[in-house]
């Protein structure tokens, strides 16, 4: 009895240390798998995501294929027992680099949405670094109590096979970005409006968006050519009007976002399209002191 009652007290603590740690890690690779599937899924709107959040643009788009891949890995890593310990590693290391980005740009980041995740909404502030440190504290329990890792050449093998279906994505998504037809008229103004004659520029917002608000503004200072602006709400159309006219962007004002969504699709705005002649000559996802001014003034749509 002496023998069996120690033998208890000796396997219960492994077994509770070894069901927290499975738990913990299923949450986590949930959280990761999920974001990075996202991103890999659609790399061109994490990029435009990242840029939001002061991520040097010309960074954002390999940033978000490589944080896509990373955070895949980590995921798929963590649910498997002989891998766990690596994963635990590498998601936790990601954790600690993301609060150290988000502290150091504090300041210019605080109320603003994080879209890290797909789906979930988060404004930069105590409660947001409160839900990564959870995330964090997932990590360590996943990692503590987790056997010993083993097999480094079928890790490297998991890793090959993320990395290939990332980038065979970005192939594909890359692929659908080629020119495509406006429809031959929308209301613009309450009227009808050609799209297929001469030059367009189509800006896709939210009235309710912050970096759409500062996109617009930011466009309001160009000097356009023969080109016309159309502004169409991507959500919250009843506030249109009011949003031009507080950012100064003048131009038409179409309500058929749901008409040329069949056309030009995007996640989420600020979406920008330049057309000419019906023919989609450029698409903007990235608005900023650089883009999409430099490429415009490229095509001929501003001086």
């Amino acid at each position: 009895m002496a023998q069996g009652e120690a033998f208890t007290t000796t396997l219960e603590p492994s077994v509770w240390k070894t069901a927290s740690s499975a738990v913990a890690a299923v949450l986590l690779a949930i959280i990761f798998i999920v974001a990075g599937v996202w991103k890999i899924t659609d790399p061109f709107s994490a990029a435009v995501r990242l840029t939001q959040s002061h991520l040097p643009a010309d960074w954002s788009l390999p940033a978000a294929v490589l944080l896509g891949i990373g955070e895949t890995y980590a995921g798929v890593l963590i649910l498997v027992p002989r891998f766990r310990r690596w994963g635990a590693w590498l998601a936790g290391l990601m954790l600690v680099a993301f609060l150290i980005y988000i502290g150091v740009h504090y300041n210019a980041l605080r109320g603003e949405e994080c879209n890290c995740f797909p789906w979930v909404k988060r404004a930069v502030g105590p409660a947001f670094f409160i839900g990564d440190v959870i995330m964090l504290l997932l990590a360590v329990l996943a990692g503590l109590w987790a056997r010993a890792a083993e097999s480094r050449r079928c890790a490297a093998l998991v890793l090959a096979a993320i990395t290939v279906f990332a980038l065979a994505c970005f192939g594909v998504i890359a692929a659908r970005q080629a020119p495509v037809a406006a429809p031959e008229t929308i209301t613009a103004d309450g009227r009808p409006f050609p799209l297929r004659q001469g030059r367009v520029f189509l800006y896709f917002y939210d009235p309710e968006c912050s970096h759409c608000d500062a996109a617009a503004r930011l466009m309001a200072q160009y000097h356009w050519k023969d080109t016309t602006v159309i502004s169409v709400a991507a959500a919250q159309p009843q506030f249109a009007r009011e949003f031009i006219q507080t950012t100064g962007l003048r131009g038409l004002i179409s309500t058929d976002a749901e008409l040329l969504r069949k056309t030009f699709s995007f996640v989420d705005p600020p979406y920008g399209v330049a057309l000419e002649n019906g023919r989609q000559k450029a698409a903007f996802l990235r608005f900023d002191r650089q883009q999409p001014q430099a490429e415009l003034r490229q095509l001929g749509f501003i001086h």
